[in-house]
């Protein structure tokens, strides 16, 4: 069974949307399904132009990026996701009241990229391989250990600091800004879920970056093909 991935925001047209598509960019040679929504979307509605533009920087394919609609989030879309990544506190919030089982398995991004980053390949590798072969037991092993640093890392001062800013209906500015929190923050998932399903000889490497990705750091990937 895939891993089940889903990202949350208000109106699922900018920052959900984006991680999902850059996650399942990133994840597209794993065992890993990703989708999105909003707590106050329009259905049906596309990602701004702006986002567009973005995603497209980032090589996501032109089909991708225009066959999203804005969804609504709701139970049934939240049930059996193993990983819920919220855009801010309050979707988050959202989400754990719409399904109090994923108390453990719900994040703001930011907030899961700042324990992530305390955690090693190495670690969640042998968290992984430790729970088998099955993706999703391995996942949710390498989840167990990203939580398990909880109680040792400094919170923000500001919590505002876990939140991924809003650049909807504002200048491009603003995108850029929230794109510097978010994109490194889905490259960090992305590491947590390769380093737990990947061999152990699979070497660390820089990637080239994409032809005229100028939004993001370079990107590290594990290219060996040996899993699980």
């Amino acid at each position: 069974m895939p891993i089940e991935i889903l990202t949350v925001c208000t109106g699922n047209i900018v920052r959900s949307p984006l991680s999902e598509l850059y996650l399942r960019l990133l994840l597209a040679d794993l065992p890993v399904e990703v989708a999105s929504a909003g707590t106050q979307p329009r259905p049906g509605e596309a990602m701004t132009e702006q986002a567009c533009e973005i995603a497209a920087e980032l090589g996501i394919p032109a089909a991708e990026i225009e066959a999203h609609q804005a969804k609504r989030l709701t139970e049934p879309v939240l049930a059996g996701r193993d990983l819920v990544l919220a855009m801010t506190r309050a979707h988050r919030k959202a989400v754990v009241e719409l399904d109090p089982s994923l108390l453990r398995k719900a994040f703001t991004i930011l907030e899961f990229a700042r324990l992530s980053r305390h955690v090693t390949d190495a670690e969640l590798h042998e968290a992984g391989a430790d729970a088998g072969n099955d993706p999703r037991a391995r996942f949710q092993a390498a989840l167990a250990r990203v939580l398990s640093v909880r109680g040792t890392v400094d919170a923000p001062a500001d919590p505002a600091e876990d939140d991924v800013l809003d650049p909807a209906g504002r200048s491009w500015n603003t995108y850029e800004t929230s794109m510097s929190q978010l994109l490194p923050a889905v490259e960090e998932v992305a590491r947590v879920i390769r380093s737990a399903l990947v061999s152990r000889r699979a070497i660390a490497e820089l990637m080239p970056p994409a032809p005229g990705d100028s939004l993001s750091p370079q990107l590290h990937a594990l290219r060996d093909d040996e899993r699980f």
